[in-house]
Order: C-alpha cells, then sequence, then structure tokens
C-alpha cells in the first residue's frame, strides 16, 4: 500500500468541507483530481471512506476511523517542518495565557496542548475556559493572549480578529435502529415531528436557532443538557435524535456502532472553531507559535497550495 501526503490531505479536506467541490475551492485544484485522489486511496485502503449523496459526501464507520489518524499525520508533518525550521523550537520560551470555551475544550484542547509540548517545551501555558461572551471580554481586555473558540457567533468582532481553522457541519444523530436511518438525508420538516435532544453548551443552543428559524419549524425539544456525552448516549438508546456539529460526533465512542449521522436535506450554517485575538495588538512570541501550531488542523492547505 503506497497511500501519499496529498492523498491524506485531500481525504481530509473532502471529509472537513463535506463536498468534493467545496474541497476543491479551498484548495484551488481541480474537482477532478481530488476524485481521483479519492477514488485511488479507497481502492489502496480496500473501503469506503465516504458515502455519495446528492449534496456531497459523508464519511462512512471506516472514513472517520481514517480520518483520526489522516490528522495525525499532518499534525505530525506540521511538527517535523517547524522541528527544522531556523527558529529553534527550543529556544522559545515565556507565558501563553490560553482561552478556550467548553466544546472546543473537550474535542481540541488535548492535542493541541500535547503539540505545543512537544514543540515548544519550555513555552508555559495558562488556560481560562469560560463562555464565548466572558471569553471575549477578556481577549479585549488583554488579559488573555488568544482563544481558541467557536467563531461562528463572535459579538465583538470591531475589536477582534478571528482566524478559522475548521468549519463542521451540522448533521442528524440517530439511533442505529430510528426509522430515519433509511434516508439518506433528512429534512428539517421530519426532525420537527421527533424527540429532539438539546446540547446547551458553547453557543449551541444560538447555533439550533439559527437552524431552525429561516424554516418556521419549531424543534420538539424533550431534554436540555450540557453534556455531549449525555446526548450521544441518548440518541444511542432511543430516547430522541440530535443535530449537532460533526466535531463533537465520535464514531469510536461507546456508543459509536448504536449512533448513525445523516445529512440535512437543508443548507444549514456550519459551526466553526478558530483562533481569536484582539484586533491590532501585537501578538507576543507565545501567541505567534500556538497560532502556527493551531494551524496544523488545516495543514492540508499549506501542503498542497
Amino acid at each position: 500500500m503506497n497511500i501519499t501526503l496529498r492523498q491524506i490531505s485531500y481525504f481530509v479536506a473532502t471529509a472537513e468541507e463535506g463536498a468534493i467541490s467545496a474541497a476543491a475551492a479551498a484548495l484551488g485544484i481541480s474537482q477532478s483530481a481530488i476524485t481521483e485522489s479519492v477514488r485511488a486511496l479507497e481502492l489502496q485502503t480496500g473501503v469506503a471512506l465516504f458515502a455519495r449523496h446528492s449534496k456531497g459526501v459523508t464519511l462512512t464507520y471506516q472514513g472517520h476511523q481514517f480520518l483520526r489518524h489522516s490528522r495525525l499525520i499532518l499534525a505530525a508533518v506540521a511538527d517535523a517542518a517547524r522541528a527544522v525550521d531556523a527558529t529553534k523550537p527550543e529556544s522559545i520560551s515565556g507565558t501563553l495565557t490560553l482561552g478556550v470555551t467548553s466544546l472546543v475544550a473537550g474535542y481540541f484542547l488535548a492535542d493541541v496542548l500535547a503539540q505545543l509540548r512537544r514543540v515548544f517545551p519550555k513555552l508555559v501555558v495558562k488556560v481560562v475556559e469560560e463562555d464565548r461572551s466572558f471569553i471575549e471580554h477578556l481577549v479585549v481586555n488583554g488579559e488573555l493572549q488568544v482563544a481558541l473558540m467557536l467563531t461562528s457567533n463572535l459579538a465583538n468582532q470591531d475589536a477582534l480578529e478571528s482566524e478559522v481553522l475548521v468549519r463542521s457541519s451540522n448533521r442528524v444523530w440517530l439511533s442505529a435502529g430510528h426509522p430515519l436511518v433509511a434516508r439518506k438525508q433528512i429534512a428539517l420538516a421530519e426532525i420537527a415531528q421527533e424527540p429532539v435532544i438539546g446540547l446547551m453548551i458553547d453557543e449551541m443552543a444560538q447555533t439550533c436557532r439559527g437552524i431552525w428559524r429561516p424554516t418556521g419549524l419549531h424543534p420538539n425539544i424533550v431534554l436540555k443538557t450540557s453534556s455531549v456525552e449525555a446526548v450521544r448516549s441518548l440518541v444511542a438508546t432511543g430516547a430522541g435524535i440530535a443535530v449537532l456539529p460533526d466535531i463533537a460526533f465520535r464514531q469510536w465512542s461507546l456508543e459509536g456502532d448504536r449512533l448513525e449521522v445523516r445529512p440535512l436535506e437543508e443548507s444549514v450554517p456550519t459551526v466553526d472553531v478558530g483562533v481569536v485575538w484582539r484586533r491590532g495588538s501585537m501578538m507576543a512570541e507565545p501567541a505567534s507559535v500556538f497560532l502556527a501550531l493551531a494551524r496544523g488542523y488545516r495543514t492540508i492547505r499549506h501542503l498542497t497550495g
């Protein structure tokens, strides 16, 4: 099996964008190049990594597994590139004050901090977890150098700069035995007739309203929780369905084989994760190296640009 870094990069881009056309636009290459690369990768691995549908693609179970390892590979390549940079990582020291919001802390922070420790061993990191509005306040006041957070609903855009790292599609979570599993896409009108589990952390309630408001429909929310794990368990056992971003979906979790995910029939806003800092401020070295490292989540754009 001779899998190339370019194939892995194209695969990650397609998985993150949810469509070959969107991945091609993000990378500035032709759709045919990505199509051929993904097809060759599936032949080499011997499994279907994507399920195709009219509005794009979704990851299969094997695709979710492959994506996890692919991101680690790209992160490792980014680490290697930084290791031979003219500036020696071991010479960089100081303190990074980093803000995070809860959903991002659960699904991004550990990997980023692990890379920071490996690449910049002398860098001290102090992390503050708060809700989005208070993190914005702390960054604007200079109490935090940077924040890793959802950027979809930033309120103080005049005083803040942001850079999106990942755009995560909202999809339907449902139990493996749910009748709607037979559908390739699910309409919001169908979801409105079902019991819905609502996630209430990190602006998810605001995101939910943004999804439903244009339709004039109202979801039948039977339970609200601040725990992603609770949503996963409740959906897996058939207590309801949920509409949540892919960043929170973990096929390899304990309930992974009892959960299914399907795309929405409608086009809805993505949930964006990014880095935020105070507009016009001189970024200190600890914050600069953090930003460079965080971009490892989209290494694809630098490796194939």
